[in-house]
């Protein structure tokens, strides 16, 4: 069983640990996005709240039954050949650990025996790994939107990857412990329909190049086939869509700061040329300076004030914040 989520997501983590068999026939690995800065104790956590004992992951190691594995801070958790491999490659959806990755890898190497579930957080990783681990025939879990501090996670991956249960945590763990008994291993995987894939037709790109660059590395964005939601540059950073956008807006507003920083510097410059051009009795290279000053200044104050005044992307719009759970 694979688990993925953000904000919020330890507690709703607490809760299923409490409340997973003690004797469960299958080993769980989790990723939370957490800093790279500071040591987690995400697996203390989940060994004081439920019968299971859990760690962080180590290169290499075979996975136990009945044991909880957690990605350790800056590292993407994988599964390969039964064994978990950690990698610090390029960072995906802005994060790493990241969740697609190891959505992804469960489904390449188990397949049909994979139970997704992505829990409460913001923005879209885990969506994408989620479909992935839907088309391999797996089972795919999402906390209620309802039933999370933050909604935004689980409605993303309800919108991609249309799982076959949304329920609250309580619910989810009652339906995987169901789901891990031998019968259900032989259960035919439900066939994905039209109304599946539909998702994957909402950006009518063409394949290949597009005319995006990565926010992290300024190379090209590149989709992974026709109809994919994914991209990726030749480095490896990849997005999904929400992602993407939020990424790129704090790009922008980083580029904007800089460039009213260039201005002011250039201000300052212009001001020293100007002064050392008068000393000298040059009032004609003074004068142009003390004008490109006077240009670069006003400027700078037009591009701070546009920075201050732009709206924050995430604000609901007024007849809007109604309909916005609270803690979304």
């Amino acid at each position: 069983m694979v688990i993925g989520g953000s904000a919020g997501a330890v507690d709703a983590l607490g809760r299923l640990a409490s409340l997973l068999p003690a004797k469960m026939q299958a080993c769980v690995f989790v990723v939370v996005h957490v800093s790279a800065l500071y040591r987690s104790r995400l697996p203390e956590i989940l060994s004081r709240r439920g019968p299971l004992p859990a760690a962080h992951a180590l290169d290499e190691q075979k996975p136990e039954t009945g044991h909880i594995y957690v990605a350790p801070p800056d590292a993407h958790l994988l599964l390969e050949d039964g064994h978990m491999r950690l990698s610090r490659g390029p960072r995906e959806n802005a994060v790493r650990p990241a969740i697609d990755p190891l959505f992804r890898s469960a489904a390449a190497s188990y397949g049909r025996r994979v139970i997704g579930v992505v829990l409460s957080g913001t923005l879209d990783d885990g969506s994408l790994g989620l479909l992935d681990i839907k088309l391999h025939g797996g089972l795919t879990l999402v906390q209620d939107p309802d039933d999370a501090p933050y909604a935004e996670m689980p409605r993303n991956a309800i919108e991609v990857a249309r799982p076959q249960t949304v329920a609250s945590v309580d619910e989810l763990a009652a339906l995987i412990a169901e789901a891990i008994l031998p019968a259900a291993e032989e259960a035919e995987p439900e066939p994905i329909s039209e109304e599946d894939l539909a998702g994957l037709k909402g950006l009518d790109w063409p394949p290949g190049a597009t005319s995006l660059t990565c926010p992290d590395c300024g190379g090209v964005l590149y989709l992974e086939g026709p109809g994919s939601l994914k991209m990726s540059c030749q480095v490896g950073h990849s997005f999904a869509p929400d992602t993407l956008f939020d990424q790129q807006a704090a790009w922008v507003e980083q580029t904007l700061w800089a460039a009213n920083r260039s201005l002011r510097e250039q201000a300052a410059l212009a001001k020293h040329i100007a002064d050392r051009y008068e000393r000298r009795g040059s009032r004609l290279t003074s004068r142009l300076f003390r004008r490109r000053e006077t240009e670069a200044s006003a400027h700078a104050e037009a591009l701070r004030r546009l920075i201050l005044g732009r709206v924050p992307i995430l604000q609901p719009a007024p007849d809007e914040a109604a309909e916005v759970p609270e803690g979304a």
